[in-house]
């Protein structure tokens, strides 16, 4: 094989895995996750770790909601949430699974998450 088509092969292996890797990573046209019910309560999963996962989750309106927050070596800001609008805020675990109790809330209303620092933050919309 001569240097030209080596060059060219790696070229193309090179562009095509950045363009694999963007479009893989990418959540454009995605709609948001929607919030798991069970027994007559829905659970929201959010991971903690260099921000919050997912940005924006969807969710029923005037039901109980648990907002279970999953840390795994977390000692960035996200480990340390508040949630103004009902008046959370902890230090969460460097590791575990940490659920908090979300009231029933009004169609249209949204609650928003934040780490102290303010530079990272989830939103739950309610419908």
């Amino acid at each position: 094989m001569n240097r030209v088509t080596l060059s060219a092969i790696v070229g193309i292996v090179i562009i095509g895995g950045s363009i694999v890797f963007a479009w893989g990573n990418s959540s454009k046209g995605l709609p948001p996750p929607i919030a798991t019910i069970i027994n007559g309560t829905q659970v929201i999963e959010i991971d903690a770790k260099g921000g919050y996962s997912p940005r924006v989750t969807l969710a029923k309106a005037n039901m109980p909601t648990i907002l279970k927050v999953k840390t795994q070596g977390t000692f960035d800001c996200s480990s340390a949430l508040r949630i103004p609008k009902i008046g959370y805020g902890a230090v969460l675990p460097a590791s575990g699974t940490t659920e908090i109790e979300i009231p029933p809330q009004e169609t249209g209303s949204t609650i928003q998450g934040l780490c102290v620092m303010g530079m990272y933050n989830f939103q739950v919309r309610f419908n």
